[in-house]
């Protein structure tokens, strides 16, 4: 028994914590920069003001993550974002195709604790902070509610997570909030004071089906007028969770202070509208169904942005501009939202989309006068505008992962975030991203630790596309219909194609290429071919007079036609992929962009996979056949398809796949990276959408890896993860190493972006 006598006062228990890096905020961004600083050696603390992990993908707020991929709806081929994100959207897709938000939440969790180097606080918020001068901070304070404990965290660097930006705020650093005018950055899309300067907050709900009759008394609080709202036709019972984003609101008051006000007015218009849908008499569908979740936490989109030492515009995002110091991309279009949100007469959302991704450059990822405190997730250095298109969480969460390397750099060489420009450490930044599987456009790799780098490669076979012949079966040609097909300078090979027409019509070809390389928006067209068929199965064959002057994908292009079906092949091959001239309402893809007027974006045609099952690609034949699977890809410091495949795949007839490292003398080798293919073209959303399978047909799931002696060192049964990082417990001596691999499937062969050893 405790038993205290009477006391003035009393002070809550204080722990004293110091750390290498100290983290402020849970979401995605913080536990992904979290895991990322923790695996490089870095001791964080990450303090979490909420119960879970996940921010607004948490099952608190209940949002898909989305970057460049964009709900698989814009031109941004092969662009999911690597490293840690990538890794915990596999792990969710392998362990929750469903898209439950409670499961996520524990693989969050789960993903955070294994790490030993992550001291993590929950339901803990900072609430003061300690300088040692006016431009460092020295320490944070702040207190967790649950165990009524003040906690004291002193660490070298900062790294603001929080949304909000509670750090940087505290701090004394540099932020905006609200819209720019149109003359600061050029921005022609820079909202005017009708459309508003802020996105407001949303709330979702979810319902069920009880099998039974469910009756209905809303609170006294809920709207009664819910029909007068706008967007009130939007509503039915068949949507719920994030499929309701646009239920929005604040975007007219103070997104920090007000944003309890905001959820009140949320909550009036949710319980309202189940109100309405139960008790109207015009939803007799709704008569099982109850309300199973309201969320108690508004989804924010915007507040704070804090000022780097240069500031993303909307420019950087059209222009697709090139940065020095690029350690991250972003990819979703310029998302802008009418302040007014639910009540506005205005769309829900403006989005624009640019051709391709765009460069995030590290000068935007810690505050320009807050010397050692990062910047990262929606906080970072972007305009109202270029915000627009940063702020969600696939990509907030990558930048993150470089704010983590980047602090692992700093605290090794005892520097400030700015000193990594000054000091011309950029490049072993951008490197140590790559290593840790994080891609950045433009950015060439020659990894100088990699052992492979110095090894003789050989395979047991490389693939050879002479036709995509497996599998195959007529569909109609109702979208115009696309093949991405690889080539290399001085080489067009001819195509041949079959079609089989229902009665006598014409068929028109096209040949496009993307004026910009590394771009998947064929916005060229090339040669244009048309051909009159009688009724039945017929073969067309293209000879075209275009000879590539460099490597590249181009668009081998079939328009639709009512009268004809076009034969697919059910092959599913790395690097190989068709795309489709077809609508995405959910992300602004009406087929091509058109803008009404001059806003400072461009106008092209979206051509987008169709998920799986779908998305078969088209049954074509090449002579020459297609070589682009080479052992050398292996060591080419690219995983993911770019301007070709970038993979070695083995022979679809190889029955044991195999690959040889040799060296000409004894290695040392401590670890052995490997990076598979998971289909980069897959959004991965995390909740309430499901998915076709839980692992991805292109990926290798059983492997081993011998020495010289034929000594297993490694065997993996069942992998369906990007990377595969092998660490062995005393370093492997060896003057060979064999990787033998199994296909995933019958159409599918085994393929690998690389491999990678180290010392």
């Amino acid at each position: 028994m405790l038993k205290t006598s009477f006391s003035e006062k009393r002070s809550p228990k204080k722990i004293f914590l110091e750390t290498g890096l100290a983290i402020v905020g849970g979401g995605l961004s913080g536990v992904c920069a979290a895991i990322t600083a923790a695996r490089a050696g870095l001791q964080v603390v990450l303090v979490q003001d909420r119960p879970v992990l996940g921010g607004n993908s948490s099952s608190e707020v209940r949002l898909w993550i989305l970057g460049a991929t964009s709900h698989l709806g814009n031109n941004n081929r092969w662009s999911r974002e690597g490293g840690v994100i990538d890794e915990l959207l596999v792990e969710n897709m392998f362990r929750n195709p469903e898209g439950n938000p409670l499961i996520f939440d524990s693989i969050l969790l789960d993903k955070v604790a294994a790490e030993e180097n992550i001291t993590l606080l929950l339901n803990t918020a900072i609430y003061e902070l300690e300088k040692s001068g006016s431009e460092i901070i020295s320490a944070i304070e702040g207190f967790c509610s649950q165990n009524s404990t003040h906690y004291h965290i002193s660490a070298p660097l900062f790294c603001d997570c929080s949304g909000d930006g509670i750090v940087g705020f505290l701090a004394g650093a540099a932020f905006r909030m609200g819209a720019e005018s149109k003359d600061e950055f050029d921005e022609k899309f820079a909202p005017t004071a009708e459309y508003g300067e802020l996105l407001g907050h949303s709330m979702y709900f979810y319902s069920k089906d009880t099998g039974k009759p469910v009756k209905y008394t809303a609170p006294e609080f809920a709207l009664k007028d819910i029909t007068e709202i706008p967007r009130f036709r939007s509503f039915n019972t068949k949507e719920y969770g994030c499929r309701l984003w646009w239920l929005e609101y604040g975007g007219r008051l103070d997104t920090v202070h007000d944003t309890e006000k905001i959820k009140w007015e949320l909550w009036k218009v949710i319980y309202g509208t189940w109100d309405y849908i139960k008790n109207s008499g015009n939803f007799p569908d709704a008569e099982n169904l109850t309300l199973e979740w309201v969320g108690t936490i508004p989804g924010k989109r915007e507040s704070r942005r804090f000022e780097g030492d240069y500031m993303l515009s909307q420019k950087d995002i059209v222009e697709q501009r090139t940065h020095f110091d690029a350690v991250a991309y972003g990819g979703w279009s310029i998302d802008l939202h009418p302040a007014d949100g639910v009540f506005s007469e205005k769309p829900g959302c403006n989005q624009w989309h640019s051709k391709g991704i765009y460069q995030i450059p590290y000068r935007t990822l810690y505050s320009k006068n807050i010397k050692n405190l990062f910047l990262a997730g929606r906080i970072i250095s972007a305009s109202h505008v270029a915000f627009a298109s940063t702020r969600v969480m696939a990509t907030s969460a990558y930048v993150a992962q470089a704010v983590a390397l980047a602090a692992k750099i700093c605290k090794d060489k005892g520097i400030f975030p700015a000193d990594i420009i000054k000091n011309d450490q950029i490049g072993i930044l951008q490197e140590e991203l790559i290593r840790s599987g994080q891609y950045i456009p433009g950015v060439k790799f020659n990894d100088q630790q990699d052992l492979v780098q110095k090894a003789s490669l050989q395979v047991s076979s490389e693939l050879k596309i002479e036709a995509l012949n497996k599998g195959m079966e007529y569909v109609d040609l109702a979208l115009s219909s696309a093949q991405l097909i690889p080539v290399k300078a001085g080489i067009m090979p001819k195509i041949s194609f079959s079609v089989n027409v229902k009665k006598p019509t014409t068929l028109n070809v096209q040949l496009r290429k993307s004026i910009k390389s590394g771009n998947y928006t064929p916005d060229i067209t090339i040669e244009t071919k048309t051909f009159s068929r009688g009724e039945g199965l017929h073969d067309v064959t293209l000879l075209f007079d275009f000879v590539p002057t460099e490597e590249t994908y181009l668009f081998l292009i079939i328009e639709k036609n009512p009268d004809v079906k076009l034969k697919f092949s059910q092959q599913r091959i790395t690097g190989m992929l068709s795309a489709f001239n077809l609508v995405n309402k959910a992300v602004s893809n009406f087929g091509k962009q058109t803008p009404t007027e001059d806003i400072g974006v461009e106008e092209f045609e979206f051509w987008c996979p169709q998920r799986r099952p779908a998305g078969l690609n088209i049954a074509l034949t090449f002579e020459p056949a297609l070589e682009f699977y080479g052992a050398q890809n292996l060591k080419n410091g690219i995983d993911r398809p770019t301007l070709n495949p970038n993979a070695w795949a083995a022979a679809y007839n190889d029955p044991k796949p195999e690959i040889t490292l040799n060296w000409d003398n004894e290695q040392q080798i401590s670890e052995i990276n490997l990076a598979f293919d998971t289909d980069f073209d897959h959004p991965m959303e995390s909740v309430l959408m499901g998915h076709p399978e839980n692992r991805m047909p292109f990926c290798v799931q059983n492997y081993t890896i011998t020495d010289e002696n034929g000594k297993l060192l490694y065997k993996k049964d069942g992998n369906y993860q990007t990377r595969n990082v092998i660490r062995f417990d005393s370093p492997v001596r060896t003057k060979q190493i064999k990787i033998n691999l199994e296909h995933p499937s019958a159409l599918t062969p085994a393929a690998l972006f690389s491999v990678r050893c180290y010392a």
